[in-house]
């Protein structure tokens, strides 16, 4: 089902850009207090896990929402801690997964991740199970977390241990994003990410963790994403090259299997992508509701006062599905 979202943006930041790069300029939220754990993985590797510390008055059975971060953020990403900080307010636990080598240290491995990385999730998931979790399972994702977040619950279809889940901005076509951050004023955010991405690739290669299939030279002379992904995330992590990698990675083919109540927020001006990428109601499972935007940009949606919309209409939808 496809809804109009009831998004208002603020008159004093018209158009895609000012939505998305307002929470990078405006004064950060506060830090929610967490505990650090940290998750071994079976190859070797870790996760680095940030749980809100627990609030007064919230029981130990209350739903616990899993949270993903997207391409290079973390903890410290404003929308990060701008949404535990709302659903602490809310009454809800919640856990920050920070994908491989997000979490402040350098992952162990030559590999990383990627934005159809399901596995570490799954693994996630399943531990918390293990270690006895027994309230409600909830997930929100944002961006590249979004399309992660897809996926997996596609790929887990009647079996998925989320009742419910969030995601925001996911980009479900990843070669029309890579094509569209080539161009105009979106070269900016490929500029700024693939610095990000290249720190890391130079940091694995200094500590020796790179095989000869990746060409450090190649890398670190990526001009956009079809190249830094062919060169780096395709052979750490089994495709053949970026375009393989995208196609198998895209979250739009799983939402027409997805069997738990997902809402997916975009908006039409988004500047990561174009809108012939936005799902059509053929795309989508009857689990599944797009809120689509006039505005909003890429997880951005600031409301007329400057308000995060995000903190308000995500632990509105988790509460009705929990």
């Amino acid at each position: 089902m496809i809804v109009k979202s009831l998004f208002r943006p603020a008159r004093w930041l018209p158009g895609p850009h000012l939505q998305t790069l307002w929470h990078r300029v405006a004064k950060d939220p506060p830090r929610p207090a967490t505990r650090r754990e940290r998750l071994e993985l079976p190859d070797g590797d870790f996760l680095d896990l940030d749980w809100l510390s627990d609030a007064p008055g919230v029981p130990a059975d209350a739903p616990l929402v899993c949270v993903f971060h997207g391409l290079a953020g973390s903890i410290d990403s404003p929308y990060a801690r701008s949404i535990l900080n709302a659903l602490q307010a809310k009454g809800f636990r919640a856990v920050l997964m920070h994908f491989r080598g997000c979490g402040g240290t350098p992952n162990r491995l030559a590999r990383a991740y990627h934005s159809g990385d399901t596995g570490d999730v799954r693994f996630f998931v399943q531990q918390l199970r293990a270690r006895g979790e027994v309230g409600p399972l909830l997930a929100v994702g944002f961006s590249l977390g979004a399309n992660v977040l897809v996926k997996f619950l596609g790929e887990e279809g009647e079996q998925s241990p989320f009742a419910a889940a969030v995601a925001v901005s996911p980009p479900l076509v990843l070669s029309n994003g890579a094509d569209t951050l080539r161009r105009g004023f979106a070269r900016v955010y490929q500029t700024w990410l693939l610095r990000q991405l290249k720190a890391t690739a130079r940091d694995k290669a200094n500590a020796g963790l790179l095989p000869p299939t990746v060409s450090m030279d190649k890398v670190l002379n990526a001009k956009d994403f079809w190249q830094f992904d062919s060169a780096f995330t395709a052979p750490l992590h089994g495709f053949r090259d970026a375009a393989h990698y995208f196609e198998a990675s895209s979250g739009k083919p799983f939402l027409q299997r997805i069997r738990v109540p997902t809402l997916v927020i975009l908006s039409r001006d988004d500047p990561f992508y174009t809108a012939d990428v936005l799902p059509t109601d053929a795309d989508l499972s009857e689990h599944v509701t797009l809120e689509l935007a006039d505005h909003g940009g890429h997880v951005g949606f600031v409301g007329p006062g400057g308000e995060p919309w995000l903190d308000l209409r995500i632990p509105e939808w988790l509460t009705a599905h929990a």
